[in-house]
């Protein structure tokens, strides 16, 4: 098949730990529409790509051939010139596979992609994308979601939560907002009522 010129929408898909968006993710490939997990591909940079510079900057969080992630979160959580040192070894590498599966996605001439970043507003990335998708839910459900988790205390979570923009200000930012509280189903119907209008919508945003 002939690959195509034509760059496809992208959709930006955000959202605060707990809130279903990789969940929402996962429904959005389900119809179709490529994803680029932005975490998904930090555990491959973890078993390879990055493991050595990130031994070398981190000594004793790697084994075997893969970063031991409790390790290395030990070093950073509470540490922010730590995270900002992991993010400059991991950070060009994630763009890099971006950049490569946007122009696989281009070349297979899908007319609408996803780029699944979780810290999308927080590094500066929204400018990628011609619109952005905000999932969120109610705060007693995020907040169950979490701390089912395995290895998740309410001091990692107050951490993690330090990093990221306030729900509210995503909300304010987002094109498309998606509403997980109501079960798969009530995603799926909102996920077509994006897909349907990012048809009348023009590349770029303002």
């Amino acid at each position: 098949m002939e690959g195509s010129d034509t760059k496809p929408f992208i959709l930006g898909l955000t959202g605060s730990i707990g809130m279903g968006k990789s969940t929402t993710a996962k429904l959005f490939a389900e119809m179709g529409v490529p994803v680029y997990d932005a975490d998904a591909m930090v555990h491959r940079l973890y078993e390879g790509e990055a493991v050595t510079a990130i031994e070398q900057a981190f000594p004793d969080t790697a084994s075997g051939g893969r970063v031991d992630r409790q390790k290395l979160s030990a070093y950073v959580i509470n540490d922010a010139a730590a995270m900002k040192r992991l993010e400059s070894i991991v950070h060009p590498m994630l763009r890099a596979h971006e950049a490569a599966f946007l122009s696989d996605a281009t070349c297979d001439g899908a007319k609408v992609v996803v780029l699944d970043i979780p810290l999308l507003f927080e590094t500066g990335r929204e400018g990628r994308a011609d619109a952005i998708v905000v999932v969120t839910t109610t705060p007693e459900i995020q907040r169950k979601r979490i701390l089912s988790r395995p290895n998740m205390t309410p001091e990692k979570l107050k951490a993690v939560m330090a990093r990221q923009l306030p729900d509210t200000e995503k909300r304010r930012r987002a094109d498309f907002i998606v509403d997980t509280s109501n079960g798969l189903d009530d995603v799926r119907q909102q996920i077509r009522a994006i897909l349907k209008k990012i048809d009348t919508m023009p590349r770029g945003r303002a």
